[in-house]
């Protein structure tokens, strides 16, 4: 049995590699056969599927409108879980890819106006963003920090495009932190803001937008948000719609792993509700969302949830699988 979640892989051609900063490496990644890729809109990204073991998520920050090439940028991580260290190690121009998706769980909403904040290498999924915004004649700023200038990508690229008025360099050792107060501390109601980044910085601009309008924010982080206790301590059910079965999932499991145990597979990535791979429709009961990518008014919908991190808050959940 599978999941309601259909989404195409295709094995792409790696057809151009160049250092974009340091420690960062852009990848340009074609069709062997020349065939157009999947239609994509800013924010999106794709799952890269290095191995049988290790899937990793890299945002689109080429133009949706060339359907001939994807672009992803990938920044070397000394401390992370093998992902970056494989596609800086392995993949070269003439090598060969897996890719799922592409999946958007961060789009561009209309406004006549646009605060863009980045990260280090959170600039990847605002990059089509500004092209977007600036062909749909909105007003935009783009604030970008760094630890150093050499470690911030496409600053050139931005620089060209774009011109030093809209986008403002920040790195860390010649400016410090980011004045988010000055940018955020007062809110703008035609304003909408996007975030991109590191966790604590993405912490920081979600506190300086509390006072904001509702939905004024939008942000994708890399790493997981922290989470407080579950509402339930104890076991909860899943009743699966479409295959008839009724499971306990314990307190040390998660709904996925217990599913997918029970034979019901659920298409999944991160395992870390960042990715959105998993994202299952929700039939009957209340979810204990523990995700990091549903706003507050999509978790009051109470609609959808991602399987791998997200439980119950009653004592069972219907599930469309």
């Amino acid at each position: 049995m599978k999941s309601t979640h259909e989404e195409s892989e295709i094995d792409l051609l790696v057809a151009d590699r160049r250092v974009a900063a340091d420690g960062v490496v852009a990848l340009t990644l074609r069709h062997p056969a020349g065939e157009e890729l999947p239609a994509w809109e800013p924010g999106a990204h794709v799952d890269l599927i290095l191995t049988e073991d290790l899937t990793r998520q890299y945002s689109l920050c080429g133009d949706p409108a060339d359907r001939s090439s994807w672009q992803i940028a990938v920044l070397q991580e000394s401390d992370g879980r093998g992902g970056s260290a494989y596609v800086h190690d392995k993949l070269n121009p003439g090598t060969t890819v897996r890719v799922r998706g592409p999946r958007n769980h961060f789009p561009l909403e209309p406004a006549d106006r646009y605060l863009f904040i980045a990260g280090g290498i959170g600039i990847t999924p605002l990059l089509p963003m500004l092209e977007a915004a600036t062909a749909a004649g909105a007003e935009w700023q783009l604030v970008y920090g760094g630890r150093t200038a050499a470690s911030m990508a496409f600053v050139a690229d931005l620089r060209a495009a774009h011109g030093d008025d809209r986008v403002v360099l920040r790195p860390q050792d010649e400016h410090g932190l980011l004045d988010l107060e000055a940018l955020l501390g007062a809110p703008a109601g035609d304003t909408l803001v996007y975030c991109c980044g590191p966790g604590p910085l993405l912490d920081a601009v979600e506190e300086r937008c509390s006072s904001w309008p509702s939905g004024a924010l939008h942000t994708e982080r890399f790493t997981p948000k922290e989470q407080g206790e579950p509402v339930l301590s104890g076991a909860f059910e899943v009743e699966l719609a479409q295959s008839g079965l009724t499971l306990t999932v314990p307190p040390d499991r998660s709904i996925l792993e217990v599913v997918e145990d029970a034979g019901v597979q659920v298409l999944s990535s991160c395992q870390e509700g960042t990715c959105g791979t998993c994202e299952t429709a929700v039939l009957g009961g209340q979810v204990d969302h523990r995700d990091s990518l549903l706003t507050d008014e999509e978790k009051a919908a109470n609609d959808t949830m991602f399987v791998c991190v997200s439980r119950a808050a009653c004592p069972k959940l219907v599930l469309d699988l």
